[in-house]
């Protein structure tokens, strides 16, 4: 055993996984990997358009957050010969198949986890030297009888003991591959190094009997030649296989939130809670995935809440937006107002810090966790990460009238609450003057539009649905309070006709009862119940509003 090779590091870590009360079993993985690592020696590599490309070698790319450290440390448990994981893989769903005991501990595993530095690391010679000469020593002592010297390369040295120890081979289990890639200290000709360092150790070698690499950014940038074109790259974006080991899906959290609803003695969060903050991601293959990181959070705070974390400028909103704010702001815009915007995604982009094109920027969003991507659109995928672009756009003057709008918005829902439609109808105009992706509206879709900007501060109090099924219809914006006390707050929008005639169908047909429980019996919103109607006319050249609100039910003793 040793650092690296066959440690117990690993395995210890995955126990503590595992013993979390919202871990979920993802060791059906497996099941593609031990294929792999029965392929026959001789077998010849695919040919065609994968022609280099081995199927030992996996590479899989998601943002952070989504898992990728608790499958390697699992892969390690279950494969390595440092330590005997029986009894926990026993209880997992990788017990089932007839290979499991024949792989199991069995193989040499070498994990290594890139983001670990040196103490006071300054430069790339000390990080990599340190990576190379923990691993050589890890083979010296494994290997007493092959005759490793310390000046050796960690290549040469795992050489010798294919060469000298019967054809003994490695699985390389590689997290954070791409750390370096993010270090001031480390220059172009540093990260040119690295991946040399890696085609070296990996490519065309004997000994290797599985690499299997995870990270975020894709390998395409990094490999300008033929350095790294061995491995198969599996990203959330483009490629089906492996979704469902990253990310949690609908099941899964119904299963944890069951548990959830067992374990917390006076439960806070709601499933519909966890959807809101927490899904809104898409596999290639259209399945819906939720960040885990947050759901574990959330479940185990007993709190809905923002547990996105920073870690660096590629961790920032505002990086992404300020490499050319005004190719993306009219886009934000939208976006924020709910609306997918066409985008062309392609990963390489997202490894340069210099953006400079949309398709770029948002490209790296994609990759980073920050936006969703679907048959050619991108949109903000949940509550979590809206809430992370409203913080930017009411705080980012250079977004010029986005930002003016913005911080509008709380005045927006303040007249709102107090019957202001004077205000309200000022706002409104000021929205339509200002906020050039919208200057005309020809239908309610886009007048909606404008509804999300205006009323943007509201997200901090309530859950907005647009075309909500109330009552004996759908209502065109509905705000449930986070708060069940506070006011709830329908809103109906018409072109081409009144205000009160908004208000009249919000009546007609019954939206409030959404708000009164069945039967009226017992409600859960208690607050008063607003009916806001917003009317326009597309034929004045004035562009002129008309805002209406009556109060359908006073507060509830």
């Amino acid at each position: 055993m040793g650092v690296y090779l066959n440690s117990r590091s690993a395995y210890s870590l995955f126990c503590e996984d595992y013993a979390s009360t919202y871990y979920v079993d993802k060791t059906d993985i497996l099941a593609e990997l031990v294929p792999i690592v029965e392929l026959k020696e001789n077998e010849i590599e695919k040919s065609g358009p994968n022609q280099g490309k081995g199927q030992k070698y996996v590479a899989i790319t998601r943002p952070r957050r989504f898992g990728k450290t608790v499958m390697a440390n699992m892969i390690v448990s279950y494969f390595g010969k440092g330590v005997d994981s029986g009894r926990l893989f026993r209880n997992l769903r990788a017990s089932k198949y007839e290979w499991y005991r024949e792989h199991l501990n069995k193989h040499n595993v070498i994990h290594i986890m890139f983001n670990e530095m040196p103490d006071e690391v300054s430069t790339y010679t000390q990080y990599i030297a340190r990576i190379k000469s923990l691993l050589l020593d890890d083979l010296i002592m494994a290997y007493p009888k092959v005759k490793i010297r310390e000046t050796d390369a960690v290549w040469d040295a795992l050489k010798k003991i294919h060469e000298y120890c019967d054809g003994e081979k490695f699985i390389f289990v590689l997290d954070e591959w791409d750390y370096i890639y993010h270090q001031d200290f480390a220059t172009d000709k540093d990260k040119a190094g690295f991946t040399k360092f890696l085609s070296n150790l990996l490519k065309d070698k004997a000994y290797v009997e599985m690499a299997y690499m995870t990270g975020i950014l894709p390998i395409a940038k990094y490999s300008s030649g033929s350095e790294l074109n061995m491995f198969f790259e599996y990203s959330m974006a483009t490629r089906v296989k492996y979704s469902e080991y990253f990310g949690f899906t609908d099941e899964e959290v119904d299963v944890l939130y069951q548990r959830y609803l067992e374990t917390e003695s006076d439960p806070a969060v709601t499933r519909e809670g966890l959807e809101l903050w927490y899904d809104g991601y898409q596999t290639a293959g259209g399945q819906k995935l939720y960040n885990p990181r947050s759901v574990v959070g959330a479940l185990s705070d007993n709190q809905l809440g923002n547990y996105w974390t920073s870690s660096g400028p590629y961790d920032e909103i505002f990086y992404y937006i300020g490499a050319n704010t005004d190719a993306v702001k009219d886009d934000i815009a939208a976006m924020v107002a709910d609306n997918p915007v066409p985008a062309r995604v392609q990963e390489y982009a997202a490894t340069s810090m210099e953006l400079k094109t949309k398709d770029e920027i948002f490209s790296a969003m994609v990759v980073y966790g920050f936006l969703n991507y679907k048959d050619g659109y991108v949109s903000i995928p949940n509550k979590e990460l809206m809430d992370k672009f409203a913080e930017v756009v009411q705080r980012e003057p250079s977004l010029g009238n986005v930002y003016k709008l913005t911080k509008e918005s709380g005045r927006m829902l303040a007249a709102t609450k107090a019957g202001d439609t004077k205000t309200m109808t000022e706002l409104m105009e000021y929205a339509h003057n200002t906020h050039s992706p919208l200057q005309t509206y020809s239908n309610e879709a886009e007048l909606a539009s404008i509804i999300r900007w205006v009323y943007l501060k509201a997200l901090d109090s309530y859950r907005i649905e647009r075309e909500d099924k109330a009552g004996l219809g759908y209502v065109d914006f509905i705000f449930y309070p986070f708060v069940k006390s506070e006011d709830c707050i329908i809103i109906e929008l018409k072109v081409n006709h009144t205000a009160d005639e908004a208000i009249r169908q919000i009546k007609e047909r019954q939206y409030a009862l959404r708000f009164e429980g069945k039967f009226g019996e017992n409600p859960e919103y208690t607050g008063r119940i607003l009916a806001v109607g917003i009317a326009y006319n597309k034929d004045d050249e004035n562009k002129r509003h008309e805002c209406k609100m009556e109060v359908l039910r006073e507060r509830l003793k």
